[in-house]
């Protein structure tokens, strides 16, 4: 379930609560268009490009393609939405390793 469509006619249940608040959102390097895959790696298809200036949740992270970029290199994928990867290379979090569970 989508933490998006879990508030229908202004009903928000617990689950949507706890969901929300359980989920950080970071923010994309500055000046940069991101392009968000499909899977954790550069090999994956472009589904969507976030525009400069967007923060994207972490729902989950896991390994793929290490890449290079403005937050130093790494392997570390974030899952931003279902089936939507972004390199946590290009992602503020404050970190050089995970800040969010590990995708299943």
């Amino acid at each position: 379930m989508s933490v998006e469509r879990v508030e229908e006619a202004g009903v928000e249940t617990a689950e949507a609560r706890t969901a929300t608040a359980s989920v950080r959102y970071y923010s994309v390097a500055p000046g940069v268009r991101l392009n968000v895959r499909s899977g954790p790696g550069t090999g994956y298809s472009v589904v969507r490009v976030l525009p400069e200036g967007a923060k994207v949740p972490i729902y989950c992270q896991t390994p793929g393609t290490s890449v290079s970029g403005p937050y130093g290199t790494s392997n570390i994928w974030d899952n931003v939405s279902n089936g939507q990867y972004v390199s946590d290379a290009y992602i503020l979090t404050g970190s050089d390793g995970y800040v969010a569970d590990r995708c299943s």
